[in-house]
């Protein structure tokens, strides 16, 4: 009889259907085509590129590779996989009987004004068996289901770490490049103040000997303080990059690791194209993501419905009883039994209706956050094209105005040392290019971070595959 009903157990777990809708998936919210002007570069998508090919910088790569290995952030990525493995494996157990052994003795004293002997009896009686309890045969999908809408919560999951370590890989560039830019306004600033310290004590040297007057002097160490008060705030930018950039790796700073050349030496991608919108966004993990939930609250529909039928379940066990422990295992002990149950919802005060309900409307709100989901990729890409367009002719530009800056510098040095032009013109020309040295190096930082940020947009740096299935 056990055996009769594991193989009805087996032929309905195989014949199971689900009631849940069939998944389609929305239509994209957004244009087939980014933006006029982007003026995005063609060829494959950059999604496709290894972030070693996009990020070309050695100790950049080897910045990357401690941060995958020891970001806090990601191993709570990696971990909520497993734990989402997990809960997956459990979900998954309820589509077959556990099947459990028991063994059981028992006693029973009967007092003799209840046996009708007039003596009181005890009894004893052994029992060993094998079977199950209350298992659910799925035939309306119900736990399938269920099933379906763990396994999608898996994959969401899956692609949330690969969100992160997009994130991550992104994140670590741009700090990055961002202490290597601050090292480089240090630099510019300790130079100009190296020669701001020499020009006061030129000046205090004319004032003395009557060629320069008193205001000459104030404005010349006023400018000197100024630029001792910004190498000090720049100081400790840099400092506050490198921890910034010791976080988001996770570990310690090898010397060897950071950078010296400045963000000229910094290689990355010149190049990078989007591809097109339609192959772009959908392959973005946080995309995935969000069509994972969606079709998780789809599942979740399949299971509400079932609530509404008939639900069977068997119980059943096979062993053997004897009053006797020495004669558990002899013939004629042998038990079974075998309980099917069918159990059919008449009146449940609203509450699988309502169920049904709250699972359309997660399903509806999956939608809502999935097309949000598009729209905030397509936002994202669109807007590092936008500056992908236009930052080359910026940091151009800036190039031509130090250069411009430099040779009028240079003039006015040499008609301030002919007594042609005052010493006010001289210190106008010195903050120009001061302040056009540090644009060019803003300018510069911006066309690096916008490249990290146009690779990071597209998806580029998630692992290849996702992860298998559980």
């Amino acid at each position: 009889m056990l055996r009769r009903a594991l193989l009805l157990v087996a032929a309905a777990a195989l014949s199971a259907c689900t009631l849940a809708p069939r998944y389609e998936r929305p239509a994209l919210p957004v244009a087939q085509a980014w933006p006029q002007g982007s003026a995005p570069p063609a060829g494959p998508s950059a999604a496709d590129l290894p972030w070693r090919q996009a990020f070309q910088d050695e100790k950049l790569q080897g910045l990357v590779e401690l941060a995958l290995q020891q970001n806090r952030d990601l191993r709570v990525a990696v971990a909520n996989i497993e734990r989402a493995r997990a809960l997956y494996r459990v979900q998954r157990a309820e589509l077959f009987p556990a099947i459990d052994a028991t063994g059981a003795e028992t006693r029973i004293h009967t007092p003799r004004n209840l046996t009708g002997v007039g003596q009181s009896v005890d009894t004893e009686q052994y029992s060993a068996s094998v079977g199950f309890a209350a298992y659910e045969l799925d035939l309306f999908g119900r736990v399938r289901s269920l099933n379906a809408a763990a396994l999608q919560s898996y994959f969401s999951v899956v692609e949330n770490r690969r969100a992160a370590q997009i994130s991550l890989i992104a994140e670590v560039a741009a700090d990055y490049a961002a202490l290597a830019a601050d090292q480089d306004v240090l630099a510019v600033i300790q130079e100009t103040l190296n020669s701001r310290e020499e020009g006061s004590r030129l000046i205090r040297s004319r004032f003395e000997a009557g060629a320069s007057s008193g205001l000459d002097l104030s404005q010349a160490e006023t400018l000197t303080e100024q630029a001792r008060s910004d190498a000090a705030a720049a100081a400790a930018r840099v400092a506050q990059d490198r921890n910034a950039l010791e976080l988001v790796v996770g570990a310690p700073l090898p010397a060897a690791l950071l950078p010296q050349g400045g963000l000229k030496d910094i290689r990355l991608a010149a190049d990078l194209p989007p591809g097109l919108p339609s192959d772009v966004l959908v392959r973005r993990p946080d995309v995935l993501a969000a069509e994972r939930t969606l079709r998780a609250r789809n599942a979740d529909i399949g299971a509400a419905r079932a609530a509404f039928l008939p639900r069977i379940s068997l119980t059943g066990s096979l062993g053997t009883a004897s009053p006797d422990l020495d004669g558990l295992f002899q013939a004629g002990t042998r038990a079974w039994s075998f309980t099917p149950q069918v159990s059919l919802p008449l009146f449940s005060g609203g509450a699988n209706l309502a169920n049904l309900s709250v699972a359309k409307a997660d399903r509806r709100i999956a939608v809502a956050q999935y097309e949000k989901a598009i729209q905030t990729a397509f936002r994202e890409v669109a807007d590092a094209l936008a500056v992908h367009a236009t930052i080359r002719d910026r940091v151009a530009a800036q190039g031509r105005l130090l250069l411009q800056a430099a040779e009028a510098q240079r003039l006015v040095q040499a008609r301030y040392d002919r007594g042609v032009d005052s010493y006010l013109a001289l210190l106008d020309a010195q903050r120009t290019l001061y302040a056009a040295r540090q644009s060019l190096i803003g300018a510069q930082l911006t066309d690096a971070l916008n490249r990290i940020d146009l690779y990071k947009s597209v998806g580029g740096g998630a692992d290849p595959e996702p992860a298998p299935a559980p």
